[in-house]
């Protein structure tokens, strides 16, 4: 597998091998910092930095993004045949995804993670002598998507620390996956969009409560030394006031220490707290309306995020049963990656058949929910044929 010129390894015994392009472990080599910002789409790279800052400014988003790809569940690959489906299970569990974690399912949580917050997820199956060497999850700054010779195909170029681009000339070992892709375009929309409005309110009442709460926090004095009618201290106004502020600087140093000194002062002095007579705006209300229109945007109920909004069971019985869905929608679209890696394996290992992936219960209230129906519906059934009832046609 070659993607663009790199040096060749030899196998032993003088027999060729598959060439990975890229750094060690493939086509598209992991940037060595920050985004980068290239001529060609920097748009869409600038995008993805919005992203990334949003889920590292609002804890709130990084929890939902994670909550959802814990909750998509777990999974089994099978096959037909005994010794190929021990085979795929030790492939599963042991595959090498990138240079420190193993199994399919991490390389599919990444996956996932990526598509969500990107709306798009790249990877790279790394073909080995007699398997599949390991996979790859493919930052999105180091591959360009375009359409190929027809709508239903698609061209897949690597980019490289200077922007040059350069066709991968194996694309059966390329994955990408685009979520909601709007129409003509490759690319898919993050589940992020819209929020970047939102958040940036959000981050300016967060900005000012800290701001508040330092300026309450950290109290700062106004002494204020009035000089009287005497002659006197009109004279020596200056010179007072500027022992007032030596004597006021040295006792607040002190108590900074800890040691607790006090103020005398002769003459009319007045000290007062600055901002001690603001009244600070209630954010409850604002915040709340800005975290609901975030939450409606993750699909995520308020209380698995640990917000304590007034709710009933029903309710959330309700908000269980959309999240449900979702979920069963992620599932549909990682399905047909994960099947084209396992039957990948089993024809690179030399073994046949296809493979069909078995998604886990999301949780046991769902299952104990289908079982109950399940049973009802048998115990109807069972009357119906004992007293010789038939359905009406339109419900057979």
């Amino acid at each position: 597998m070659k993607i663009w010129p790199r040096q060749k390894k030899e196998a032993p015994g003088g027999a060729g091998t598959v060439v990975h392009a890229g750094r060690r472990s493939g086509f598209f080599t992991p940037p060595d910092a920050a985004i980068p910002v290239f001529a060609s789409g920097a748009g869409r790279f600038t995008e993805y930095r919005l992203y990334d800052t949003l889920r590292r400014s609002i804890p709130l988003i990084d929890a939902a993004i994670d909550k959802i790809v814990r909750l998509v569940g777990d999974f089994e690959v099978r096959t037909q045949a005994g010794d190929a489906n021990r085979a795929l299970q030790d492939f599963v569990e042991g595959v090498r995804v990138g240079a420190g974690t193993m199994s399919l399912h991490s390389f599919v949580s990444a996956y996932l993670d990526s598509l969500l917050t990107y709306g798009n997820a790249a990877g790279e199956i790394i073909p080995g002598r007699g398997g599949i060497e390991g996979l790859y999850s493919i930052p999105l700054s180091r591959i360009d998507v375009r359409y190929g010779r027809s709508p239903l195909e698609a061209r897949y170029f690597a980019i490289d620390e200077a922007g040059a681009m350069k066709e991968a000339q194996y694309p059966q070992f390329v994955l990408f996956t685009a979520l909601n892709p709007q129409p003509d375009q490759v690319y898919g929309t993050s589940l992020l969009r819209g929020l970047d409005f939102v958040s940036a309110v959000l981050m300016t009442i967060y900005r000012s409560i800290g701001q508040n709460f330092d300026r309450v926090g950290n109290v700062r004095y106004a002494v204020t030394y009035r000089p009287g009618t005497e002659t006197m201290d009109q004279a020596y106004a200056r010179e007072r006031a500027l022992q007032i502020a030596k004597e006021w600087s040295e006792g607040m140093s002190s108590a900074a220490q800890g040691q607790v000194r006090d103020f005398i002062a002769v003459g009319d002095v007045d000290i007062k707290v600055i901002g001690a007579d603001n009244q600070t705006l209630d954010t409850q209300v604002p915040v709340r309306q800005l975290l609901e229109q975030i939450i409606a945007k993750l699909s995520i109920p308020p209380f698995m995020l640990g917000i304590n909004w007034s709710t009933t069971e029903r309710m959330s019985k309700q908000q269980a049963d959309l999240l449900t869905s979702e979920l069963f929608y992620y599932r549909r679209l990682l399905t047909p990656m994960i099947k084209r890696i396992c039957n990948l394996f089993l024809q690179l290992s030399g073994y046949g058949g296809q493979t069909k992936v078995l998604w886990s219960a999301i949780n046991l209230q769902d299952e104990t929910e289908q079982a109950s129906a399940r049973l009802s519906n048998a115990r109807a059934m069972e009357i119906e044929r004992r007293i010789g009832y038939e359905p009406p046609s339109e419900y057979v």
